[in-house]
C-alpha cells in the first residue's frame, strides 16, 4: 500500500530550498550525488536507464498521482505533492508536465563504460562550455547509438538542467563518461581505438577518413577548437570543407556530420545498431 502522501504549499519550506539549491548549484549536486529531474519524459528515460529515483514532487492539478504509478519501480518511490504556486517556484521550464524528482546520480567513469559495438564509435568533447551544446551532442550520440559521449576535462556537471533539458533526456540513453584528456587518451590508446580530430585545416577531408575501425571522434569548443594534446594524440586531422564567409560550424552540427559520415561507411541501415 502507497505510503501517504506529504504537501507542500509553501515556498519557504526547508525541502523547496534544497531542491533550488540541487537544481542552481553543481557544487551541491556532486557533494550529495543528487540532481532534480523535471518531465514525465526524462524521468520515465531515466528509470529505464537505471538512475534511482530518491522521491517524486508533483502538482496534482497538473499530472495526477496514477501517472507516477505507472512509471517503472515508482510503487518504491515517497510521492510530495507541492501547491501551484509552489511548482511554478521550482519548475525550470516554461511547458511542463508537472512532476519533478530528486534523482541519484551515476560516477560516469572510463572503466564504467560497456561498448555494445566489436568496433567502438564513441564521440568525446574536450572541454565543451555550453550546456546546450552537451545536450545537442548527446541526442546526435542517441540518434546514432553511439557506444560513448566521453567529456573531456568537463568545465561543468552533466546534471545541470540546461544539459537535461537540451537533450530531451538523451543523457539518460547514452553511456557516459567523464575524465581528463590525459585519462582519455590513456583509456581509447589502451584499446586500440583510433583518434579523428574535428580540426580547422585538418589534413583529410571528413569523408575520406576510415571510421570503420575503433573510433573516438574528437570535438573541441566552438571558440578554438582542440587543443594541441588532441590534435597530436590524432591518427588523422579531419576537416568539412565550407564554401561560405564564416570558417566554422556550431560543434554539435560539425559532430552529427562525422558521426553520421562513420555510420555510411560501416553501412548504417535505419533503426538498427551496428
Amino acid at each position: 500500500m502507497p505510503a501517504p502522501i506529504k504537501h507542500i504549499s509553501s515556498i519557504q519550506n526547508a525541502e523547496v530550498r534544497q531542491l533550488q539549491h540541487w537544481n542552481q548549484k553543481s557544487r551541491d549536486r556532486r557533494k550529495s550525488g543528487r540532481f532534480v529531474l523535471e518531465g514525465l519524459r526524462e524521468l520515465t528515460l531515466a528509470l529505464e536507464g537505471g538512475y534511482r529515483a530518491e522521491r517524486f514532487y508533483f502538482c496534482p492539478e497538473i499530472l495526477g498521482e496514477d501517472a507516477l504509478y505507472a512509471l517503472p519501480g515508482a510503487e518504491q518511490v515517497p510521492l510530495t505533492s507541492l501547491s501551484p504556486e509552489v511548482y511554478r517556484h521550482l519548475a525550470y521550464r516554461g511547458k511542463t508536465e508537472g512532476v519533478l524528482a530528486v534523482m541519484h546520480t551515476k560516477t560516469h567513469g572510463l572503466d564504467d563504460l560497456v561498448f555494445r559495438r566489436e568496433a567502438p564509435l564513441i564521440l568525446v568533447a574536450e572541454a565543451p562550455e555550453k550546456p546546450g551544446n552537451i545536450g545537442a551532442l548527446l541526442r546526435t550520440a542517441d540518434a546514432a547509438a553511439l557506444d560513448a559521449v566521453i567529456i573531456a576535462d568537463p568545465k561543468g556537471d552533466v546534471y545541470n538542467p540546461n544539459v537535461i533539458r537540451s537533450s530531451v533526456g538523451c543523457l539518460f540513453t547514452v553511456p557516459v563518461a567523464v575524465a581528463t584528456s590525459e585519462a582519455v587518451l590513456e583509456f581509447l590508446a589502451a584499446r586500440g581505438i583510433q583518434v579523428l580530430a574535428a580540426c580547422l585545416g585538418g589534413s583529410t577531408r571528413y569523408d575520406l577518413a576510415d571510421y570503420r575501425t575503433p573510433t573516438a571522434i574528437a570535438v573541441g569548443t566552438e571558440a578554438t577548437g582542440l587543443t594541441e594534446k588532441w590534435r597530436t594524440a590524432a591518427r588523422t586531422a579531419v576537416e568539412i570543407p565550407m564554401s561560405g564567409v564564416i570558417d566554422s560550424m556550431n560543434v554539435s552540427v560539425s559532430a552529427a556530420i562525422l558521426v553520421f559520415e562513420a555510420l555510411r561507411q560501416r553501412g548504417f541501415d535505419q533503426g538498427s545498431h551496428l
